[in-house]
């Protein structure tokens, strides 16, 4: 695993999808760590090796790998 790759996956949009930018270039929106995983495999990445909480790897925006539905707001 490269750890120079500069991985950021952002918060999620109203339909819960998460942008996902691999060393400044956007690779897709990622709808749950199905896609994200499969983006990771296609940066080079082995999918078998990569821990979604390491955050030497993944900078998480708007909440960690549990989040994939956007905040409302309500309780």
């Amino acid at each position: 695993m490269s750890p120079d790759l500069r991985i950021v996956v952002y918060p999620p949009d109203a339909e819960g999808g998460r942008r996902v930018r691999v060393d400044g270039e956007i690779l897709g929106r990622a709808l749950g760590p199905g896609d994200l995983l499969e983006f990771l495999r296609r940066a080079a990445l082995d999918p078998d090796d990569v821990r979604l909480d390491d955050e030497l790897l993944i900078e998480w925006r708007g909440g960690g790998p549990a989040v994939w539905s956007p905040d409302t707001g309500e309780e």
